[in-house]
């Protein structure tokens, strides 16, 4: 008889020794990925289960205007108001932004700068682009929106995810990404924030970027993807590099091996909620309390003791986002 596959949440994790942060989750997603049927749990729920795992503060990513906009409100504690799960009167529904928690990251996606440019391109993923209403305003409105938002709450610690995204978009694409990704570099640098980079089929172009207009203090290479030689390129810089699920996917040699080419205090860890849910959980919706299993592998692979690896992760997290 067929095994039914599993999809609901991973299992809860053995509590990890040191506290460590999610440094990337988009917690207004994560009902989108839930079966119809399926409970949705309130942001207090999510945090809560984070913080027994021993993952007790997040940074929430709101990387389109929507998202943005809501993440704005969580850091400010206001009422849940958007998402599936919002209709309801559960005291606990609460946007706990204000609680020392949850720290925020905004930017304008570079798969949704091509949308407010309007550039049309099918790229290599054979996906047609299907703009939202939300895609009427314009490149240069959307940028302007989210410094707005990021100065407008000092729970905004980064600018992000901002970078290069070819597997979704073609030449034109390519050079809308490049400039939006240039209007986030300079805005990072503006307000003091450090800066949270998304890379898919991109290193080079973003790795151009980086060294023409040179990078913000603290830059993070968000679910790095690299090799050891890219990584090492990266450590020589100073820049931060976040592993996510994939790097306990069984294909992935060379991401772990990259892992191993960088100064632990380089390294920080992600759940990139709900997409990227690690081994052996892969494929079913992914939490901020799953980063408990994901650092857990990732100190297998650096063969440190998973003490020293938390307390090293932790700290790093502080010196580029600053005290929760």
């Amino acid at each position: 008889m067929p095994r039914t596959r599993e999809r609901g949440f991973p299992a809860d994790p053995e509590p990890v020794p040191v506290a460590v942060v999610d440094n990337h989750t988009h917690l207004e997603s994560i009902a989108d990925v839930l079966p119809p049927d399926a409970p949705v749990p309130s942001v207090a729920e999510h945090l809560g289960r984070a913080a027994a795992a021993g993952v007790d503060r997040i940074v929430q990513v709101g990387c389109d205007l929507e998202s943005a906009r809501w993440t704005t409100m969580l850091l400010s504690g206001a009422e849940h108001a958007a998402g599936r799960g919002s209709e309801t009167s559960d005291p606990n529904n609460r946007m706990l932004g204000a609680a020392a928690a949850v720290v925020g990251a905004l930017a304008i996606h570079p798969n949704e700068a091509t949308l407010h440019a309007g550039v049309d391109e099918v790229g290599p993923d054979g996906l047609v682009p299907a703009p939202l209403p939300r895609h009427a305003a314009s490149l240069d409105d959307a940028i302007a929106e989210i410094a707005a938002l990021a100065r407008s709450n000092d729970r905004v610690r980064a600018i992000g995810e901002t970078g290069m995204d070819l597997f979704r978009t073609g030449p034109l694409g390519e050079q809308v990404q490049r400039e939006a990704f240039r209007a986030h570099i300079a805005l990072a640098k503006e307000l003091g924030l450090a800066m949270q980079i998304h890379d898919r089929d991109a290193h080079a172009q973003v790795i151009d970027v980086l060294r023409a207009d040179g990078a913000p203090e603290r830059t993070v290479f968000h679910c790095f993807s690299g090799d050891a030689e890219m990584a090492r390129l990266c450590a020589e810089q100073g820049w931060y590099l976040s592993f996510a699920g994939p790097v306990t996917y069984k294909a992935n040699d060379e991401l772990r091996a990259a892992l191993r080419a960088v100064p632990l205090e380089l390294v920080l860890v992600e759940s990139d909620a709900p997409y990227l849910t690690p081994h052996p959980f892969r494929g079913r919706p992914n939490a901020p309390y799953v980063v408990a299993h994901t650092v857990r592998a990732m100190a297998e692979v650096v063969d440190r003791p998973l003490e020293d690896v938390c307390a090293t992760v932790s700290a790093t997290s502080e010196q580029v986002y600053g005290p929760w």
